[in-house]
């Protein structure tokens, strides 16, 4: 990804995927700061994104659409507590991106059950690419 508005546009659809749940909890909130600083976006307008509205971007690769998945499973697990509407939202999101439905189930079962909530690469990718297969 190199466009800096489709930064913009991930960290907005994350933004408002962190608020499904009725709340912006502080660790979802230091999560999405660490990825803006990862993805290089200005303090400045990370900040003016919780006062636009959702803008919706293509995301043009499966890797990428698997990366942003990844990411909102990940903000979905931060505050400790898996609201239904996080899950169901989810669900939808990834579908939404063209993911395979059986893969999604797969990472997020996967994460559920890791003491750390997280996966590694490998088998991220391992699930989306098998369903190629």
């Amino acid at each position: 990804m190199n466009k800096y508005e489709e930064k913009l546009a991930l960290l907005t659809e994350m933004i408002a995927f962190s608020v499904v749940d009725g709340r912006l909890h502080e660790r979802e909130y230091l999560f999405l700061t660490m990825i803006a600083d990862e993805l290089q976006v200005a303090l400045e307008d990370f900040k003016a994104l919780f006062h636009q509205e959702n803008y919706t971007t293509v995301i043009k690769t499966e890797f990428e659409r698997i990366q942003q998945f990844y990411r909102l499973a990940l903000l979905m697990h931060c505050d400790g507590v898996l609201h239904e509407r996080e899950q169901i939202k989810i669900h939808e999101i990834g579908i939404n991106m063209g993911l395979n439905p059986h893969a999604i189930k797969r990472v997020l079962k996967a994460m559920e059950i890791s003491p750390t909530k997280m996966i590694s690469p490998e088998f991220l990718l391992e699930v989306f690419q098998e369903q190629l297969n």
